[in-house]
């Protein structure tokens, strides 16, 4: 039991160094962190460390990780380096096996380090999607910003760093993207395709089109706006309807998932002798793999149940 409870207090200790080392907070500039005339040192891991991340760096680009790693923190909303990423699922993973053997779990060492990385895909989608999804509540109101800048006689870019502006994030943080390509020289309607892509916005590649089309054959580009928006408001509201009526299910998903690996745990924590038949002999194990397998199976297929797509 002593041993358990180690290894969650190790894991919670972790999480709480990643999230204090992942939000950052607000940072002070060095002009106010140091006194006058004081000479700022670099500290003595700094090289050592600037040069590992140089060669992870190295090898992600030359495996082809680079880019997937970064448009996964770009959807996540995390502004992080890929090979500071990977640095630290590295120093994650030393942590959890090195923990490992002092708790005595001998080859468990490797399934804890396997965890990590696993944990950080599971965290970073997790927030992908919550960002998109946030996204597409906001996409209606700004398209209501971006129009009525149109009116008052703004040009098309002046709008968009209106929205970039004035809208929450991450809507601001997106548009601002879009108009630092622009002025870097790359078409607008590429930056848009691409924002569409990114935030998996089916509503907002119908913006992109629109705007593509505006510019090819001209119009009043607010007016059609406004009707893509008033689209978008009512498949908000349908999406809204059915996410409100399919709770329940989802709901009673999770307590089935969650349940059996509850139970399992707890009872190794307050009685490990209960499980030692399943964990002692072959057939043990291959029961324990079934039901993983189920549970897994069956977390999948609740999934599609309660999910749709329109």
């Amino acid at each position: 039991m002593i041993s358990y409870a180690g290894l969650v207090l190790m894991y919670l200790s972790l999480a709480a160094a990643v999230a204090a080392v992942w939000s950052g907070g607000p940072r002070i500039s060095p002009d106010r962190r140091t006194q006058p005339g004081a000479v700022d040192r670099p500290s003595p891991l700094a090289k050592p460390s600037a040069r590992l991340i140089a060669a992870v760096d190295g090898g992600l680009r030359r495996s082809g990780w680079q880019v997937k790693v970064k448009a996964a923190l770009d959807s996540a909303g995390k502004n992080v380096q890929p090979g500071d990423f990977v640095m630290l699922l590295m120093v994650g993973m030393l942590v959890a096996v090195v923990a490992g053997l002092v708790l005595g779990l001998g080859a468990g060492c490797v399934l804890l380090a396997l965890v990590v990385p696993v944990v950080a895909k599971v965290g970073l989608g997790y927030l992908a999607g919550r960002r998109r999804a946030a996204f597409a509540d906001q996409l209606d109101d700004s398209l209501q910003l971006l129009a009525g800048s149109l009116r008052a006689g703004h040009s098309l870019l002046r709008a968009v760093d209106a929205v970039s502006r004035e809208a929450e994030e991450p809507t601001s943080i997106e548009f601002s993207r879009i108009l630092n390509e622009t002025r870097v020289g790359r078409e607008l309607g590429d930056s848009l395709e691409d924002t569409a892509d990114r935030m998996r916005s089916d509503d907002f590649s119908w913006v992109a089109q629109a705007i593509a089309i505006h510019r090819e054959v001209g119009g009043d580009l607010a007016e059609v706006l406004d009707t893509v928006g008033h689209t978008i408001r009512e498949r908000n509201q349908i999406r809204r309807q059915v996410k409100a009526l399919s709770a329940e299910g989802r709901l009673s998903g999770i307590v089935l998932i969650l349940l059996p690996i509850g139970v399992s745990g707890f009872l190794m924590m307050t009685n490990p002798g209960y499980l030692s038949k399943l964990t002692g002999s072959v057939l043990g194990w291959g029961l324990i793999s079934a039901a993983v397998i189920l549970v897994v199976v069956g977390a999948l297929w609740l999934r599609k149940v309660v999910s749709f797509r329109f």
